[in-house]
């Protein structure tokens, strides 16, 4: 149990429920269906891409993205949808597998991989029949660009790769393109799709943009001159109820530096300072989307014109949130709103118009796809199918989910993160500093300024999140 001293989970436990965790191993997989129209998936990651920039709720107005507005406007938006770590790796490991980031192994940015015994939903579905296609970032192993199992076509780069003039992977061999990244994978993806049989398929469109260093292709290098950024409200956070080492982060950044620029003691509270309208990092990283927005235009209009719409689900989401000025941050990693929220769409085949409030995970990516397919679910994935909500069918609501974060060596200001998200709470736990954790009311703070965590009218509300917490650990096999 979890007490005041720490965690601790029961090693080597099976919990069998919806979110248990099972073995690493897959279930034996059904053969195909013996019905040819099994349908295609495009899935378009986006890396570090903002909640609310698309669709009727906008964090920043001025932003027109009208490619990814359509298809949010022709198919389903899932408003509540989250990460369970924001990192880059981690992430992307989780959408592959369905797995949380201590099941799947890849805990950190770049040095690692999914071993060979992860099985994930691109196997699955090239094992039962599918054509499968991998083009763009992976980040997974920085030091390996080579084809990864499960795809039959794959263009990619190692680590971050760059904007300008890359050196691709393509099927094994080096390749240097000139041009910007996200209009060559753009092209490598047409091409594909424009070379298909009459097989199902599976394209993964995984971009670069909008990471950093946020570089717009030179067509909207001098877009939007003229926007002023409006102020979150939650930019003017003091931090003065919360952990110190928020304090540290938010003045002097993540890396070790951090500790001798801002020696301790810290502040009680931090000074206000002046919001930044006209920054000019926030001002390229939306004009970075806008290629990606074209990107997307560019994928949907090639399903359209080979006639593969009504058979071809398209996904859009992003690999983790980002913060854009919230809480006087950039970045993400933390367990604010602003880091764990990301776009999420379905559109194409079958789907109706609709909007959809119940809590979805990028957990949820590969059981869901599986689903579609008419392929058996392996029983170890940790998400859910989100077919049933697709098509407004009623579902058993997710009532929590865990959030978890590893301290990475180069940022050692953000220590371990353990959180529980409910429709309408937050608890942040810090497993090396059991005294500093967090409680947040998200329907009367939606902007998470307030602390609730060491107030006495809410140690009722506090101990429910703790062990909420706690089962959430136990359930998926969690070890601190």
């Amino acid at each position: 149990m979890w007490d005041g001293g720490g965690f601790a989970c029961a090693a080597g436990l099976v919990v069998i429920s919806i979110t248990a965790c099972g073995g690493n191993v897959a279930a034996p997989t059904s053969a195909p269906p013996s019905s040819p129209a099994r349908p295609n998936f495009v899935v378009i990651v986006a890396d570090d891409m903002a909640y609310g920039l698309i669709g009727p709720s906008r964090r920043v107005p001025f932003v027109r993205l009208p490619n990814l507005d359509g298809l949010a406007a022709r198919g389903v938006q899932f408003d509540n949808a989250f990460v369970t770590t924001s990192l880059c790796s981690p992430s992307r490991a989780t959408l592959l597998s369905g797995l949380y980031a201590h099941t799947h192994g890849v805990i950190g940015n770049e040095t690692t991989d999914l071993g060979p015994e992860i099985d994930t939903y691109p196997r699955i579905l090239q094992r039962t029949g599918y054509d499968t296609a991998f083009i763009g970032k992976w980040h997974m192993d920085s030091r390996n660009d080579m084809p990864r199992p499960g795809f039959d076509r794959w263009v990619s780069f190692r680590g971050q790769g760059v904007y300008q003039d890359p050196r691709l992977n393509v099927d094994g061999k080096p390749v240097v393109r000139s041009g910007y990244i996200t209009d060559l994978l753009t092209e490598y993806a047409v091409d594909w799709l424009n070379h298909r049989t009459a097989k199902p398929f599976l394209l993964i469109l995984s971009h670069k943009a909008p990471h950093e260093p946020f570089t717009p292709a030179p067509r909207h290098a001098g877009a939007m001159l003229d926007a002023a950024f409006p102020e979150p409200s939650n930019f003017a956070d003091t931090f003065g109820d919360k952990p110190a080492w928020q304090r540290r982060y938010v003045s002097c950044g993540g890396q070790a530096d951090a500790f001798t620029r801002c020696p301790d003691p810290l502040p009680a509270a931090l000074p206000p300072w002046p919001w930044p309208a006209h920054e000019l990092w926030r001002l390229d990283y939306m004009r970075t989307l806008l290629s990606l927005d074209e990107s997307v235009g560019t994928v949907v209009s090639t399903l359209a014109a080979r006639g593969l719409s009504g058979t071809t689900y398209v996904v859009f989401l992003s690999d983790n949130g980002i913060f854009l000025g919230e809480h006087r941050l950039g970045d993400k990693r933390l367990a604010y709103e602003e880091s764990m929220r990301v776009p999420l769409v379905f559109g194409g085949a079958d789907l109706a118009a609709r909007r959809v409030s119940a809590m979805a995970l990028n957990l949820d990516l590969a059981p869901t796809l599986i689903d579609l397919a008419r392929v058996a679910v392996p029983s170890n994935m940790q998400g859910r199918s989100l077919a049933g909500l697709l098509r407004g069918a009623p579902s058993l609501p997710r009532d929590a989910f865990l959030y978890e974060y590893d301290t990475e060596r180069p940022f050692p200001v953000v220590p371990d993160i353990f959180a529980v998200r409910t429709p309408g709470r937050k608890y942040v736990a810090y497993p090396g500093d059991p005294a500093a954790d967090e409680l947040y009311d998200l329907v009367g703070d939606p902007g998470e300024m307030v602390n609730l965590a060491g107030r006495p009218e809410w140690a009722a509300a506090r101990a429910d999140m703790r062990a909420r917490l706690q089962r959430l650990l136990t359930e998926t096999g969690a070890t601190p």
